[in-house]
């Protein structure tokens, strides 16, 4: 269901992923995207919550 794109971002001093997920609407069934940016480590666990 889930296409998934990650990009490393790097700042000064912190190491930040941008995490993009497709997800389906309840209402009208078409996809969107919905965007993140956070820590390495928590990627796999923003992908697989639902």
């Amino acid at each position: 269901m889930a296409k998934k794109t990650v990009a490393t971002l790097q700042t000064s001093s912190k190491r930040l992923t941008k995490a993009i997920k497709m997800v389906k609407s309840q209402k009208s069934g078409a996809y969107t995207f919905v965007e993140a940016v956070m820590a390495p480590e928590m990627v796999n666990d923003w992908l697989n919550q639902k």
